[in-house]
């Protein structure tokens, strides 16, 4: 049985989503931020020196980063790939771990800079306009992507759209969604599925 160890408030909580979708059984163990600096503590830090999460173990394997953990739990329990394509369409399996990789590759970076600065309570001058510029190219990207589809493939949710509702999500809570309705209704539209609502039962005490 894969064990999940999920770190409150983060990314994490989007595997407890996956692990649903995928019907896996998992045992989760879940981990609370110091709440005055809001990093991991020692106690998962004792299962990755890293203290970062999502972690799963799986046997003998140790897995790390959202991505890789997403690719694994598919190509696991998504034997009918309704979930994610099969290598015999090379350029669908192409263009959907291009997507895969994106939220966190190119999206979180100016995501990040725009919550250091809110925390910081004030504007940066050479920070703040790149992270601004940054998230509206991304954000511009995503909707076009999405266009009149349900999800960023197409009208099948897949493996993709975990990372990507992520990285709008974690926009919302910034307040850059106000001039994207489109992403709005995509983050509802995922977020009301029924395996969703399971993992926030299940993840948020």
């Amino acid at each position: 049985m894969i064990t999940l160890h999920h770190l409150r408030i983060g990314r994490s909580m989007f595997t407890v989503w996956l692990l649903e979708e995928a019907g896996a059984e998992y045992d989760l163990k879940v981990y609370l931020r110091d709440p005055e600096t809001m990093r991991s503590q020692a106690d998962i830090k004792a299962i990755h020196p890293l203290g970062k999460s999502p972690i799963i173990e799986d046997g003998d394997l140790m897995l790390t980063e959202s991505g890789a953990i997403t690719s694994y739990i598919l190509e696991k329990y998504d034997t009918e790939y309704k979930l994610h394509p099969s290598r015999d369409d090379l350029s669908q399996w192409a263009t959907y771990n291009q997507w895969l990789a994106y939220p966190e590759g190119s999206v979180f970076s100016p995501l990040l800079l725009k919550m250091l600065t809110l925390r910081g309570g004030s504007d940066h001058p050479v920070i703040t306009p790149f992270s601004d510029a940054e998230i509206k190219l991304h954000y511009d990207h995503i909707t076009n992507k999405l266009a009149n589809n349900e999800y960023i493939l197409g009208d099948q949710f897949s493996g993709a759209d975990f990372g990507i509702c992520y990285v709008v999500s974690m926009g919302e809570r910034l307040g850059q969604l106000a001039a994207y309705p489109k992403l709005q209704a995509y983050m509802k539209r995922c977020m009301s599925r029924p395996a969703f609502l399971r993992a926030v039962e299940k993840a948020v005490e």
